[in-house]
């Protein structure tokens, strides 16, 4: 009994160092990873002189407000914004749409070569976008879509990766539920939207978070197949404040930090919003 009672305080005090331990370390990687956002809001508010000095500073020595507006004024940001909001939306209605009845197949449909063929899905996942871009936009060119939206969103309209993460969902319910639908008279598309989409809203929110996230962010795609200024995006008119100042002597990287924390404003509203799917979501699949 003494042992035992001795050996109690030895474990809580080794608990209490580890704890301390894995916060330090959890504080130290949060700080590196939000640093990058930190310097760049930061810098958005300094002057060019400023951001050119030898030793930086962690803090600016007189904001510059205007910095923001002369982005604005240097680039039609309203017009990247809105070209960026229907090329997103437009990406995630459609994998959205064909990536749930791609899933509901794969988990519950019964045809002859149903492995096989998310065999290939998955296999899709594995084939970088510098592979297949000539051959997409050597269609996207003989179909005429060049500087339209049907260019930046219909070569997006399936996600392997989306229906890998809503098959495992879809194969996780019991074939029960469906099975019982069948019996009351529902087709498969009240099966679908009835019953397996609200059992599996967590991961649907996640993959459309993501789904989100990488249509916003995209800029390889649309830099190829968009050559008028009114079809960018926002991350290409990101890179037109650069463009602007090319050839002075003092680079506008404040005006460039301003567009940029623009451009990160709307996907860091969006994880924040829904963090609390993201987590749920991923832990979920995982686990099924």
């Amino acid at each position: 009994m003494e042992n035992v009672k001795l050996n109690k305080p030895e474990k809580t005090t080794k608990q209490k160092i580890l704890n301390i331990l894995r916060n330090i370390l959890a504080i130290f990687i949060t700080l590196v990873m939000l640093f990058p956002l930190y310097w760049m809001l930061i810098s958005s508010f300094k002057s060019s002189e400023e951001l050119l000095r030898l030793v930086p500073t962690l803090w600016p020595r007189e904001f510059r407000w205007n910095n923001y507006g002369d982005a604005l004024k240097m680039a039609p940001f309203g017009l990247y914004f809105y070209n960026t909001i229907v090329m997103t939306l437009g990406i995630m209605f459609l994998q959205l749409t064909i990536g749930i009845f791609a899933a509901y197949g794969f988990a519950k449909g019964e045809f002859w070569g149903r492995d096989a063929l998310f065999v290939l899905v998955l296999g899709a996942l594995m084939v970088p976008i510098q592979i297949t871009f000539v051959p997409t936009y050597v269609m996207i060119s003989k179909l005429q879509w060049i500087n339209t939206f049907k260019a930046l969103i219909i070569p997006n309209a399936v996600s392997a990766y989306f229906i890998f993460m809503l098959r495992q969902s879809f194969k996780s319910i019991d074939n029960s539920y469906v099975e019982a639908a069948r019996v009351d008279g529902m087709g498969r598309i009240g099966i679908i939207f009835k019953i397996l989409v609200p059992m599996n809203k967590p991961t649907i929110f996640t993959v459309s978070v993501i789904t989100f996230i990488n249509g916003w962010n995209s800029y390889f795609w649309p830099k190829v197949v968009t050559t008028r200024p009114e079809m960018r995006t926002i991350a290409i008119g990101v890179y037109e404040l650069k463009r602007s100042y090319a050839g002075l002597e003092i680079m506008n990287v404040n005006q460039i930090m301003a567009g940029a924390v623009m451009a990160t404003v709307p996907v860091i509203i969006v994880f924040l919003l829904m963090q609390k799917y993201l987590l749920e979501g991923f832990s979920t699949t995982t686990m099924k």
